[in-house]
C-alpha cells in the first residue's frame, strides 16, 4: 500500500512544482503525408551534438520532464530538439490520423530533418512514457538502416507492451489518470470528426466503460485498424526493439502506477547485448525527482548513458 501511494505521489509531484518556462525557437516542418510537426529548439551550443526529446501521451515540449532535460543537456553543451506530436503543439493537425504510441515514422521525419539541415556528428534520442515507446520502436524498426549519427536511445516509463498499460488504467486508484486522458483525447476525437465527418461514431463516447472500448471505437479506427489486438501489436515497441543496432536504455520504476511489470521487456534486457533494462524501486511514472535540485534523476541517468562516443 505504501509503495502504491508513493508511486502516485512521485508521479504527480513534479507536475505541481513546475519551473520557469524555457525559451525555445519553434520551427514547423512538413511530413511526407502533407501534415506538419512543430519542433522546439535550444540550439545555441557547438552544434555537433543533439538530443531529441519525445513527450508522453497528451504531452508537449513544455512538460516539466521535457524542460528539465532540455536545460540539463543544454548546460552541458548539447543542442536540444523537443518535438511535438501531431495535434500536441496547440493546433489540430491536418490529416485524418492524430498520433499514437506506434507512429515512429514521425520521429523518423524529425531525425531526418535534423540531419538534413544541420551538421550533427551525434544525435541521441530520449523519450518519456509514450515518447519512450516511440524512441524504442524507431530504433527497432530502423535496424541496420539507422543513420550512423544516431548513437543511443533512452526510454523512461515506457509501455513497451501497450495492452498491459491500457489494462492498468482500470485499477480504481488510476481513475484520475484515466479520466484525464479520456477528457483530453475525447476533445481531440470530436475535433477530428468535425474535420473528417463520419470518420468515427461520436455517440459511442457515451458507451465507454473501459479503455479498450475507447481504443476499439476511436484510436484503432483513426489509426486505420479494425482489429484491436493487431493495433496493440503495432503500438508496442517491445515487438520491435530487439532489432536495434544502437545501445538502448529502458528505465521503468517498480512503483509506476501506469506501467505494470508486464510492460517491461526484462528478459530481452538479460539476453540482448545492446539493451539495458533498469527497474529502480521508486520513481513513479516519469517522476524520479531529486530533492533540492533543479533537475531530476532521469536527466542524470540519460546523460550518463549517452555521453560517450560508443
Amino acid at each position: 500500500m505504501l509503495e502504491r501511494f508513493l508511486g502516485h505521489y512521485q508521479t504527480i509531484l513534479p507536475h505541481l512544482t513546475e519551473g520557469a518556462p524555457i525559451a525555445y525557437h519553434r520551427e514547423r516542418i512538413q511530413t511526407p503525408d502533407a501534415d506538419f510537426l512543430d519542433l522546439d529548439w535550444l540550439a545555441e551550443a557547438s552544434g555537433s551534438r543533439l538530443v531529441i526529446l519525445s513527450h508522453g501521451l497528451e504531452g508537449d515540449s513544455s512538460r516539466p520532464y521535457i524542460v528539465s532535460a532540455a536545460r540539463y543537456f543544454a548546460r552541458r553543451g548539447w543542442d536540444v530538439l523537443a518535438w511535438n506530436c501531431r495535434s500536441c503543439s496547440g493546433e489540430m493537425n491536418r490529416t485524418r490520423k492524430l498520433y499514437s504510441h506506434g507512429q515512429s515514422e514521425d520521429l523518423e521525419t524529425v531525425v531526418n530533418h535534423a540531419l538534413a539541415t544541420r551538421l550533427y556528428e551525434r544525435i541521441v534520442l530520449v523519450g518519456y512514457s509514450m515518447g519512450g515507446n516511440l524512441t524504442l520502436k524507431y530504433l527497432g524498426t530502423m535496424g541496420n538502416d539507422r543513420p550512423p549519427q544516431v548513437t543511443h536511445g533512452v526510454a523512461f516509463s515506457a509501455p513497451c507492451f501497450i495492452e498491459h498499460s491500457v489494462d492498468s488504467l482500470e485499477r480504481r486508484d488510476n481513475y484520475v489518470y484515466k479520466r484525464k486522458f479520456f477528457r483530453s483525447l475525447a476533445a481531440k476525437i470530436t475535433a477530428k470528426e468535425k474535420q473528417f465527418p463520419g470518420i468515427v461514431d461520436l455517440a459511442a463516447l457515451g458507451d465507454i466503460k473501459v479503455w479498450r472500448d475507447f481504443d476499439r471505437a476511436f484510436s484503432a479506427v483513426i489509426g486505420g485498424y479494425d482489429d484491436l489486438d493487431a493495433y496493440y501489436a503495432y503500438l508496442s515497441s517491445g515487438n520491435y526493439v530487439a532489432e536495434t543496432t544502437a545501445p538502448v536504455l529502458i528505465v521503468n520504476a517498480l512503483n509506476d502506477p501506469i506501467i505494470p511489470d508486464a510492460c517491461t521487456p526484462v528478459g530481452l534486457g538479460k539476453k540482448h547485448p545492446l539493451i539495458t533494462v533498469e527497474q529502480p524501486r521508486r520513481g513513479g511514472h516519469v517522476g524520479f525527482s531529486l530533492r533540492g535540485k533543479d533537475y531530476n534523476a532521469m536527466d542524470v541517468r540519460a546523460f550518463e548513458f549517452v555521453d560517450s562516443p560508443s
